[in-house]
């Protein structure tokens, strides 16, 4: 199979990509909502569930544009690259996880994305309220494991 076949697939079994996605696939965070399902030899996660893809939406897209100085860029005018990403993606869970979880700690796992997200909102009251320069420097902080030699 090649890369634009697969991908075609990709898109027409997964039509609801979960938004966090990547860092799922890097074994940091979890989400109720998430569905893991392979596809030829990779992986892939579904969310299952619209409201909840939606809100993760809103939020990673604020997410991404409040972290173009923590990514060392001027700006970000499409995709990341993988790397940047899953620094964005678990980076700021793990920012966010530490304002609402005094106690969660850089290496914890984020066991449940979605309800992570709604106690933020619930304790700042909206999405533009959430204090991105305080959970962005959870992805600044952040870095990937490496991998066993």
């Amino acid at each position: 199979m090649d890369e634009t076949e697969y991908r075609s697939t990709y898109t027409y079994v997964n039509q609801q990509r979960c938004k966090f996605e990547k860092s799922i696939l890097s074994r940091r965070s979890m989400c109720r909502h998430a569905h893991r399902f392979c596809l030829a030899d990779r992986e892939g996660v579904a969310c299952q569930h619209q409201d909840s893809l939606t809100l993760c939406e809103r939020v990673l897209a604020q997410l991404r544009q409040k972290a173009v100085f923590a990514l060392k860029l001027t700006r970000i005018d499409g995709p990341l690259p993988h790397a940047k990403e899953v620094k964005v993606q678990t980076g700021s869970l793990i920012g966010l996880a530490q304002l609402v979880n005094s106690s969660h700690q850089q290496d914890d796992s984020i066991e449940d994305i979605i309800t992570l997200i709604e106690t933020a909102i619930d304790k700042y009251g909206h999405i533009d309220q959430l204090p991105y320069d305080e959970i962005t420097r959870g992805i600044i902080q952040f870095r990937s494991r490496r991998g066993h030699k």
